[in-house]
């Protein structure tokens, strides 16, 4: 249950004594709220796109303020969408350099690197016990990402295999597998050292 504002506060706020740092605060975010309100009001008022680039900034701010502590998965999220108009626009640019603008293949290759671009942002969070940090293993996913679409302007049919592979190599990499094979490697072996030096220096006796 939220408590109603005492008449303390009340004259606290409207006395606005210099040492009273809350009251001089709290006015200050009032005024600049009512403003902020009246300005996105005014300009949602001109026009349906006016209305709809407001209602996406208010949303964008929204989701910045619940991530504001969670930094790792803002920059993830950041550079998803980054990438994805990164390889949707050299998609397009290798259609107008090939001549078929809005070719087929091109927009499947788009909808490709979109998927792969998800895949590596959903696969840096299902990492049980990651290497580093999960935003900077979806960055370098997705610039692996770019740089095979940079390719398939080229070659459209290598595009999507090469960004996969470089996908799934950057996620088994953070993973870690190949640093818990090595130490299983090395659990193993040094027991058959141990034995073969015993062994050795038995037969040496």
């Amino acid at each position: 249950m939220t408590s109603r504002p005492s008449p303390e506060s009340l004259r606290r706020l409207l006395r606005q004594e210099r040492d009273d740092a809350w009251a001089v605060r709290l006015l200050r975010r009032i005024v600049l709220g009512i403003a902020g309100a009246y300005t996105l009001f005014t300009f949602a008022s001109a026009g349906r796109a006016a209305f709809v680039t407001v209602c996406g900034l208010l949303v964008l701010a929204v989701i910045l303020w619940m991530l504001r502590r969670r930094g790792q998965l803002l920059l993830a999220l950041v550079s998803t969408v980054v990438t994805a108009a990164m390889t949707g626009y050299l998609a397009a640019v290798g259609d107008i350099a090939r001549g078929t603008a809005g070719g087929l293949l091109s927009g499947q290759a788009v909808l490709g690197y979109w998927a792969l671009g998800a895949m590596a942002l959903l696969g840096a969070w299902m990492l049980r016990q990651p290497r580093g940090r999960r935003g900077v293993t979806v960055v370098l996913a997705d610039v692996t990402l770019i740089g095979a679409s940079v390719v398939g302007m080229l070659a459209p049919f290598l595009g999507v295999p090469l960004g996969f592979l470089g996908v799934v190599g950057v996620l088994t990499v953070g993973s870690g597998t190949f640093h818990s094979v090595k130490k299983s490697e090395r659990r193993v072996k040094r027991p058959e050292v141990r034995r073969v030096a015993v062994a050795a220096d038995r037969g040496g006796r």
